[in-house]
């Protein structure tokens, strides 16, 4: 306590008394007997008013010690068994977190991590990617104001992510690998990578790009083969050396019919190949004999036409051709939608051929649109004329019932630039994103569609997307969530389909380390999103017949079946409803790829600059001891002893007001029984 609050208490424990004494001891006519009495008890009270004012605190200090972290994290991929290395990181970590002297000198924390971390329980080694990278973001963030050395047990094969070798120098924890491979080199063959298109049309020839690796020194022969099916479409002799050890092979195929063609790439094994599953590689396309071709027409540059370009193109499906007015007019009958972007004066005939021949159109509107125009040429909404321009961020509705979103924060997005008003729909629409300012919900639309005299149109009261694509980039490293979202609207608009109860959503094929996830919607009578549905898949291989069922799980406004990890081949798939005769079917095929096996050794060198960028220190898991011994006589991480300081009051308000209040009443009540009041 400090020495003025000392000093206050002093005075007014004087002061109190002073009051009391001049009350009843000062010319006072209170009997002998009660005059101390009735002192002390008003003394005691004017005392524990003084307190309140005062509110006297002291401090206390408390002192304990704090043990560094140690993180173990274990590589539980299917790479680490197919290494033959599961025992050897079952031991190493059962001898770390076990040993005494580490856990008396650090607290042990233990973790797995394939594509994402989690908390260390048993071992599997069943993951199916492994994401190094993401695992050293997390350490780095979690323990960032820690002291926290990372052991990791790992083979250091990175099948998805970044590259670690980059991400570590983010963290500021010194890394331990444990080397969980083979060291010596064997001679392989292996097809490193293989490009090809997702989609390609009818009749069109498709390239197709593998690039084949040599681990050896030996001058050797071999054979490249591309199959599908039991038939060969294309085989390359290949020579390696120690010198040449790679061979980019590029080729062109046919596709002769439409639906998802499977192939195989192989080369031909070397006499004694240790490993022989890297020589081969699935890969696949679908076949489709149509093009969407899209009209972009504008009046004025602007950096949205070029992002709209790129996110519709970013399926192979779709084609984007900016055109100003007139060009468009004259090659209307090349495209199955146009996409207005600030329509002008320059737009009067457009206009008029959209709703003569009843075209589908997509309508951006921006600061530079001539809503008059707008407003005049057709009778489905109508903007009030202001003049004025107002930043408005988007809202999302999550019931939008006419296709899946998903994977979008629009809420965190940067606003969009749009004429400021009441924008009235005179048709029934569907309102996918609504305008907001400083997070409050105006209630008017942004982006909208509707559907009008067989034809679908959608209304986006905004310029600046160009900002979500790259918002979008910010929040996931890859543009595809944006892509995908504008893809879904452009193939409703685009497409002439009536709408569904249950609307399906998956890829015609999954390469074999793709999650295998179909989503679904499901509407009740009115087209209203039912979040109480109870929906189930029926899954049927076409292979051996094999049937089974699995219910779908409400995620995000979206009902969602994980089916990652089923066997490769082809499927058909029913979702249906539980109570109600209302389902949707597809079809899909997961090809034949296992990622995790096409490792023959451990990667030593990378592991090591790792340890060294992180100032730790790389060991195989044979060592282990001298691991331990390290971890132990390093002074980085001594126990730190350190100190918390609380402030606290003197005394409880609550019993200080209860005693002066006691002792007023006493006073008063002894007052009165004697007739002094």
């Amino acid at each position: 306590m400090q020495t003025e609050t000392i000093l206050y208490i002093i005075i007014a424990a004087i002061t109190a008394l002073l009051l009391a004494l001049f009350q009843y001891m000062y010319k006072s006519k209170v009997k002998s007997n009660l005059k101390y009495t009735l002192t002390a008890l008003r003394a005691l009270s004017v005392f524990g008013i003084l307190m309140l004012l005062i509110n006297p605190k002291f401090e206390s200090k408390t002192f304990y010690d704090e043990k560094p972290t140690l993180v173990v994290a274990a590589d539980n991929s299917e790479s680490v068994s197919y290494l033959e290395q599961d025992q050897n990181a079952n031991r190493v970590i059962e001898t770390i977190t076990t040993n005494r002297e580490l856990n008396e000198r650090f607290n042990i924390q233990k973790y797995s991590f394939g594509k994402t971390v989690k908390g260390l329980d048993s071992l599997s080694f069943n993951e199916r990617q492994s994401n190094i990278s993401e695992a050293l973001k997390q350490f780095g963030e979690v323990y960032a104001n820690e002291t926290a050395p990372i052991v990791m047990l790992t083979d250091g094969n990175q099948t998805y992510g970044s590259d670690y070798s980059y991400v570590s120098k983010t963290v500021d924890q010194q890394i331990y690998p444990v080397v969980l491979g083979d060291s010596t080199v064997y001679s392989d063959l292996s097809i490193k990578q293989l490009n090809v298109n997702r989609y390609v049309f009818l009749k069109n020839k498709f390239p197709v790009e593998i690039i084949t690796n040599y681990n050896g020194t030996e001058t050797i022969n071999t054979e490249l083969k591309i199959w599908s099916g039991n038939t060969i479409v294309f085989s390359k002799p290949i020579q390696f050396s120690a010198e040449n050890t790679s061979e980019i092979v590029s080729t062109a195929l046919t596709a002769n019919s439409v639906g998802v063609k499977a192939y195989r790439v192989e080369l031909a094994p070397l006499q004694n190949e240790k490993n022989t599953v890297n020589n081969s590689k699935n890969f696949g396309v679908e076949v489709i004999d149509q093009k969407t071709n899209i009209a972009l027409v504008y009046d004025r540059l602007h950096p949205d036409l070029g992002a709209l370009k790129k996110s519709i193109e970013s399926n192979e499906q779709r084609s984007v051709t900016i055109l100003k007015p007139k060009e468009y007019l004259s090659s209307i009958n090349d495209f199955q939608l146009v996409i207005l972007y600030q329509p002008s004066n320059n737009f009067n005939l457009v206009l008029d051929e959209i709703k003569s021949q009843k075209l589908n159109s997509f309508t951006i509107s921006g600061v530079t649109t001539n809503w008059v125009l707008l407003n005049n040429s057709q009778d489905f909404f109508k903007q009030t004329i202001t003049n004025q321009t107002e930043d408005f961020q988007p809202s999302l509705n999550k019931n939008y019932s006419t296709f899946i979103i998903d994977n979008l924060f629009f809420e965190d997005y940067p606003p969009l630039r749009s004429e400021f008003g009441t924008l009235e729909f005179l048709v029934p629409h569907d309102v996918i994103l609504s305008k907001s300012v400083n997070g409050i919900d105006t209630g008017q639309p942004m982006l909208s569609t509707f559907e009008i005299d067989n034809t679908k149109h959608a209304l986006l009261s905004g310029e600046g997307l160009w900002r979500w694509r790259a918002q979008s980039y910010l929040d996931s490293e890859t543009f595809n969530d944006f892509d995908n979202f504008i893809g879904k609207l452009v193939q409703y608009l685009g497409s002439n389909k009536k709408r569904n109860r249950i609307n399906i959503d998956y890829k015609s094929f999954y390469n074999g380390n793709d999650d295998v996830i179909i989503s679904a919607q499901y509407f009740n009578k009115n087209f209203e999103f039912d979040n109480s549905a109870a929906l189930t898949i029926i899954l049927k291989s076409k292979s051996d017949d094999s049937v089974r069922e699995v219910p779908l799980l409400l995620n995000n406004g979206n009902y969602r079946v994980d089916l990652s990890g089923i066997a490769s081949g082809a499927y058909d798939f029913t979702v249906k409803h539980n109570t109600e005769s209302i389902s949707a079917s597809g079809s899909f095929e997961v090809l034949e790829y296992n990622v995790e096996q096409q490792f023959l050794n451990a990667d030593i060198d990378k592991l090591v600059s790792l340890a060294n960028n992180s100032s730790g220190k790389a060991f195989y898991s044979t060592q282990y001891d001298e691991l331990i011994s390290d971890l132990l006589s390093d002074n980085r991480y001594a126990t730190i002893q350190k100190s918390t300081k609380n402030i606290v009051p003197l005394l409880d308000w609550k019993y200080l007001l209860g005693i002066i209040a006691l002792s007023l009443f006493a006073e008063w009540f002894i007052r009165k029984y004697n007739g002094l009041i």
